[in-house]
C-alpha cells in the first residue's frame, strides 16, 4: 500500500486530528525549582514545560538550572533583544524577565474564556500555541487555538502589555512567524491546510499548503505544522513527511515543491542566517515503510544530512555559531520525554540532556 493510500485509510477511522492527544486535563506536578543558579542567563537555553505550568532555564552542559512559573501548559516561546521571553500559555501570554528569572506579567487573551475553555493540558487545549516577536520588539504575535473552530492571531503591544488586535486565522495555529522587515505575520493553520498572511495594514489572505491534497480533512496526517522564513528572499519553507518541502511566495500565494529525503513525519523547524534549514522528524506515520525520528540539516542548495534521533521530538533551536542543535523531547503526541537531544551538526553525534517537564518550545539565550 502506498503512503497516500495508507494515510487515506487511516484518516477514514479518525474522528479528530491525527496528532493524537496524550494528556488529560488533569494538572501534572509543577517542575522542580533548582537553586544555586549562575547570576547570568547568557549561554543558557530556555524551554516551555508543556507538561507543567513553568518555563525552565537549562545549562546546555548539565541540564535544568531553575524553573519559573509561566501559565498552564506553555507552548510556543520567543525571546527579544531586551531579554524578555514571551511564552504562550493556555490562559494568557507570560512575560519572563530572563535576567531576573521571574514572570513579570501574564497578559490574558482577548478571546473569551468561554470559547477557549478552562486552562488545560494536552495538544487540543484552548489558548496560545505559536508565538513570534516583531523585529523591533513592539509587538508579540500569538496564535490562539479555539477548540472546535478556527483560531485567531492576537497582537500584543509589548510596552502596554495588552492585546490590541485580534485577527481570524486557520484552524489550530501551530506556528507563528514574522517577515524580516516586520510587515507581515505568517500563521500556520494545522487543521485547515493553510498559512494566513497577516499584513500590518490591509486584509489577511490565505495560502493553501497541501502538497498531498486535503483528503481526509481533520483526520489527515498530511498537514502543515511549522514554517521558517528563508532569509535570502522571504519565501516560506514548510516540510512534509521527509518527502516534500513546500516553498511558498507569501506575496503571490504561489508555491513549488522540492524533494526531501528523511521519510519521516516532520514537525519543528529552524533556519540559520545563512539559510540552513533544520527540520525535526518525529517518526514514521506508516511503521512498515517510513523511517524513525531524525534531524534533517538542509543547506540552501538542497543538500541534506539526516541525523537519527532516539525517540520522538518536537522543536529545534540552533546555537549562534551554527554548530549545535537543541531538539526538544516534549512532542505534542504520545512518546514525549522530559529532555533535549543535543546534536553536533557536523558529525551528527548526539547526547541527551534533562530539561523540565515535556519541553516543547526551545530558544537559546
Amino acid at each position: 500500500m502506498n503512503r497516500r493510500a495508507f494515510l487515506g485509510a487511516l484518516a477514514a477511522t479518525a474522528a479528530v486530528s491525527a496528532c493524537t492527544p496524550s494528556a488529560s486535563g488533569a494538572r501534572p506536578p509543577r517542575a522542580e525549582r533548582r537553586t544555586g543558579a549562575p547570576a547570568s542567563s547568557a549561554g543558557l537555553l530556555l524551554v516551555t514545560d508543556f507538561g507543567a505550568d513553568t518555563v525552565t532555564f537549562v545549562d546546555p552542559a548539565t541540564g535544568p538550572v531553575e524553573s519559573v512559573r509561566a501559565g498552564t501548559a506553555p507552548y510556543g516561546l520567543a525571546v527579544g533583544g531586551d531579554g524578555r521571553a514571551w511564552a504562550a500559555a493556555a490562559e494568557g501570554v507570560a512575560v519572563i524577565d530572563t535576567g531576573a528569572r521571574r514572570r513579570t506579567a501574564l497578559i490574558p487573551y482577548r478571546t473569551s474564556p468561554a470559547r477557549l475553555g478552562p486552562p488545560a493540558y494536552g495538544e487540543y487545549r484552548g489558548g496560545g500555541t505559536g508565538v513570534a516577536l516583531a523585529p523591533d520588539g513592539r509587538y508579540a504575535y500569538v496564535g490562539v487555538n479555539v477548540p472546535g473552530g478556527n483560531g485567531v492571531l492576537e497582537v500584543v503591544d509589548t510596552a502596554a502589555r495588552e492585546v490590541v488586535r485580534v485577527v481570524p486565522v486557520g484552524r489550530r495555529p501551530f506556528d507563528v512567524d514574522v517577515s524580516r522587515d516586520g510587515s507581515e505575520v505568517y500563521v500556520t493553520g494545522h487543521d485547515s491546510f493553510d498559512v494566513t498572511v497577516v499584513p500590518a495594514r490591509g486584509r489577511p489572505r490565505r495560502i493553501e499548503v497541501a502538497p498531498y491534497g486535503t483528503e481526509g480533512g481533520l483526520g489527515s496526517w498530511l498537514k502543515p505544522h511549522y514554517l521558517a522564513v528563508r532569509p535570502s528572499d522571504g519565501r516560506l519553507l514548510l516540510p512534509f513527511e521527509g518527502e516534500r518541502l513546500v516553498v511558498a511566495d507569501p506575496r503571490t500565494g504561489r508555491s513549488r515543491v522540492e524533494a526531501m529525503t528523511a521519510d519521516t513525519h516532520q514537525h519543528g523547524v529552524a533556519v540559520t542566517p545563512d539559510g540552513t534549514l533544520f527540520v525535526v522528524g518525529t517518526g514514521p506515520v506508516d511503521p512498515a515503510s517510513g523511517r524513525g525520528p531524525s534531524l534533517t540539516v538542509r543547506t540552501p542548495d538542497g543538500r541534506e544530512r539526516v541525523h537519527p534521533l532516539d525517540g520522538p521530538h518536537e522543536d529545534v533551536a540552533v546555537s549562534r555559531d551554527g554548530r549545535t542543535a537543541y531538539v526538544s523531547g516534549g512532542f505534542t503526541r504520545d512518546g514525549y520525554w522530559d529532555g533535549l537531544t543535543v546534536v553536533d551538526v557536523a558529525s551528527g553525534g548526539t547526547r541527551r540532556l534533562p530539561a523540565g517537564r515535556r519541553p516543547l518550545g526551545v530558544v537559546v539565550l
